[in-house]
């Protein structure tokens, strides 16, 4: 979302996967694009934003899966 992003990393384990996330802020200097782990006063809103998106994905993702209910065959 605009100069925030975050990064959402899948990490296998024995009990299954387990995600976790990482936050940057991009910025130019000069002509060249970098990215930063520090946030400023105008960042902190868009950063919470960012992370409740990735927790979201992160649910959303691990939620089990509910069956589908079968059809009916009435009109």
């Amino acid at each position: 979302m605009g100069r925030i992003k975050a990064a959402i990393w899948a990490n296998p384990s024995e009990k299954g996967v387990r995600y976790n996330a990482t936050i940057s802020r991009l910025y130019k200097d000069g002509e060249t694009w970098k990215n930063s782990s520090s946030f400023g006063r105008d960042d902190l809103l868009l950063a919470s934003k960012v992370l409740d998106r990735a927790h979201s994905w992160i649910l959303a993702t691990t939620a089990p899966k509910q069956p589908q209910p079968a059809a009916t065959g009435t009109k």
